[in-house]
Protein backbone atom coordinates (compact mmCIF):
# COMPACT_ATOMS: atom_id res chain seq x y z
CA UNK A 1 0.00 0.00 0.00
CA UNK A 2 1.11 3.72 -0.88
CA UNK A 3 0.82 6.78 0.89
CA UNK A 4 1.44 10.38 0.89
CA UNK A 5 4.97 9.34 2.32
CA UNK A 6 5.71 7.09 -0.91
CA UNK A 7 5.04 10.19 -3.01
CA UNK A 8 7.81 11.66 -4.73
CA UNK A 9 9.36 15.21 -3.34
CA UNK A 10 8.85 17.98 -6.42
CA UNK A 11 11.75 19.46 -7.39
CA UNK A 12 12.75 22.87 -6.60
CA UNK A 13 11.95 23.59 -10.21
CA UNK A 14 9.01 21.66 -10.19
CA UNK A 15 7.68 23.85 -7.22
CA UNK A 16 8.80 27.48 -8.86
CA UNK A 17 7.04 26.00 -12.12
CA UNK A 18 3.95 25.57 -10.07
CA UNK A 19 3.97 29.27 -8.63
CA UNK A 20 4.16 30.80 -11.35
CA UNK A 21 1.45 29.26 -12.77
CA UNK A 22 -0.21 30.02 -10.12
CA UNK A 23 0.62 34.14 -10.04
CA UNK A 24 0.04 34.75 -13.65
CA UNK A 25 -3.63 32.92 -13.41
CA UNK A 26 -3.71 35.61 -9.84
CA UNK A 27 -4.82 32.49 -8.32
CA UNK A 28 -4.32 33.88 -4.76
CA UNK A 29 -5.47 30.95 -2.85
CA UNK A 30 -3.24 28.68 -4.59
CA UNK A 31 -0.31 31.19 -5.15
CA UNK A 32 -0.17 31.15 -1.05
CA UNK A 33 0.21 27.57 -0.20
CA UNK A 34 3.71 27.82 -2.01
CA UNK A 35 4.63 29.88 1.05
CA UNK A 36 5.50 29.28 4.97
CA UNK A 37 5.38 31.32 8.02
CA UNK A 38 8.95 32.38 7.51
CA UNK A 39 9.10 32.83 3.79
CA UNK A 40 10.35 36.04 2.98
CA UNK A 41 9.72 37.71 -0.19
CA UNK A 42 11.16 41.01 -1.80
CA UNK A 43 12.07 43.35 -4.56
CA UNK A 44 16.06 43.85 -4.77
CA UNK A 45 15.49 47.78 -6.09
CA UNK A 46 13.67 48.16 -2.74
CA UNK A 47 15.86 46.00 -0.47
CA UNK A 48 15.08 43.36 2.22
CA UNK A 49 13.39 46.38 4.58
CA UNK A 50 10.25 46.30 2.22
CA UNK A 51 10.33 42.76 2.26
CA UNK A 52 6.93 40.50 3.34
CA UNK A 53 6.77 37.36 5.34
CA UNK A 54 4.09 34.49 5.46
CA UNK A 55 1.61 33.46 3.20
CA UNK A 56 -0.70 36.40 3.75
CA UNK A 57 1.67 39.43 3.47
CA UNK A 58 3.47 38.09 0.31
CA UNK A 59 -0.41 38.01 -0.73
CA UNK A 60 -1.06 41.54 -0.04
CA UNK A 61 2.74 42.53 -1.08
CA UNK A 62 1.67 40.61 -4.85
CA UNK A 63 -1.98 42.31 -4.32
CA UNK A 64 -0.66 45.80 -4.36
CA UNK A 65 1.70 45.74 -6.91
CA UNK A 66 -1.10 43.63 -9.17
CA UNK A 67 -4.46 43.76 -8.16
CA UNK A 68 -5.21 46.88 -9.98
CA UNK A 69 -3.72 46.08 -13.44
CA UNK A 70 -6.07 45.89 -16.33
CA UNK A 71 -3.32 42.19 -17.70
CA UNK A 72 -0.20 40.71 -17.86
CA UNK A 73 1.93 38.32 -19.84
CA UNK A 74 4.35 36.31 -18.59
CA UNK A 75 7.15 35.67 -21.03
CA UNK A 76 9.32 33.06 -19.49
CA UNK A 77 13.36 33.17 -20.22
CA UNK A 78 16.34 30.62 -19.36
CA UNK A 79 15.53 28.58 -15.77
CA UNK A 80 18.55 27.50 -13.77
CA UNK A 81 18.36 25.23 -11.11
CA UNK A 82 20.80 23.74 -8.56
CA UNK A 83 19.96 22.42 -5.27
CA UNK A 84 17.17 24.36 -3.66
CA UNK A 85 18.20 27.56 -5.80
CA UNK A 86 16.08 28.20 -8.41
CA UNK A 87 17.08 31.47 -10.90
CA UNK A 88 14.16 32.43 -13.72
CA UNK A 89 14.94 35.09 -16.29
CA UNK A 90 11.49 36.14 -17.00
CA UNK A 91 9.72 39.38 -18.81
CA UNK A 92 6.27 40.76 -17.81
CA UNK A 93 4.30 42.88 -19.63
CA UNK A 94 2.25 44.59 -17.52
CA UNK A 95 -1.22 47.02 -18.84
CA UNK A 96 -3.07 49.38 -17.07
CA UNK A 97 -6.65 49.74 -17.83
CA UNK A 98 -6.15 53.53 -18.68
CA UNK A 99 -4.32 52.19 -21.66
CA UNK A 100 -0.56 52.22 -20.12
CA UNK A 101 1.99 49.52 -20.61
CA UNK A 102 5.42 48.13 -19.91
CA UNK A 103 7.68 45.29 -20.18
CA UNK A 104 9.56 44.50 -17.39
CA UNK A 105 12.47 41.80 -17.24
CA UNK A 106 13.16 40.44 -14.05
CA UNK A 107 15.59 37.73 -12.81
CA UNK A 108 13.80 36.01 -9.89
CA UNK A 109 16.01 33.70 -7.02
CA UNK A 110 14.01 31.40 -4.99
CA UNK A 111 14.90 29.03 -2.61
CA UNK A 112 12.71 26.12 -2.03
CA UNK A 113 12.88 23.53 1.10
CA UNK A 114 10.42 20.91 1.11
CA UNK A 115 8.09 22.29 -1.38
CA UNK A 116 7.83 25.56 -0.10
CA UNK A 117 9.53 29.03 -0.95
CA UNK A 118 11.35 30.03 1.64
CA UNK A 119 12.92 33.10 0.21
CA UNK A 120 12.02 35.02 -3.25
CA UNK A 121 14.05 37.68 -4.70
CA UNK A 122 13.01 39.77 -7.34
CA UNK A 123 15.83 41.96 -9.68
CA UNK A 124 14.17 44.40 -11.71
CA UNK A 125 14.60 48.34 -12.69
CA UNK A 126 12.43 50.24 -10.43
CA UNK A 127 12.66 53.35 -12.85
CA UNK A 128 11.55 51.31 -16.02
CA UNK A 129 8.41 50.54 -14.21
CA UNK A 130 7.34 53.66 -12.32
CA UNK A 131 8.15 55.79 -16.37
CA UNK A 132 5.82 53.60 -17.77
CA UNK A 133 2.89 53.21 -14.81
CA UNK A 134 0.09 55.64 -14.29
CA UNK A 135 -0.21 58.43 -11.49
CA UNK A 136 -3.46 56.67 -10.00
CA UNK A 137 -1.17 54.01 -9.73
CA UNK A 138 1.53 55.38 -8.60
CA UNK A 139 -0.24 56.96 -5.58
CA UNK A 140 -1.78 53.76 -4.75
CA UNK A 141 1.15 52.12 -4.26
CA UNK A 142 3.15 54.97 -2.45
CA UNK A 143 -0.62 55.54 0.17
CA UNK A 144 -1.13 52.23 1.03
CA UNK A 145 -1.72 50.35 3.86
CA UNK A 146 2.15 48.35 4.52
CA UNK A 147 1.17 46.89 7.47
CA UNK A 148 2.67 43.72 5.96
CA UNK A 149 6.40 45.23 5.50
CA UNK A 150 8.72 42.96 7.41
CA UNK A 151 12.32 44.24 7.81
CA UNK A 152 14.31 41.14 6.21
CA UNK A 153 17.78 42.75 6.38
CA UNK A 154 20.33 40.43 8.24
CA UNK A 155 18.32 37.51 6.80
CA UNK A 156 20.69 34.95 5.65
CA UNK A 157 20.00 35.05 2.04
CA UNK A 158 18.72 38.22 2.11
Amino acid sequence: MSGPADAPTPTSKSVTGAFWAALYERDWERIRTFFGPESVYFDVPTGPSTAARGPDDIEARLRLGLETISGYEHHPGPVVSEGPVVMTEHTEVWHWPSGESVALPFVSVQYVEHGVITMWKDYWDYRTLLDAAPADWQERIFTADLSWVHDATGHPLA
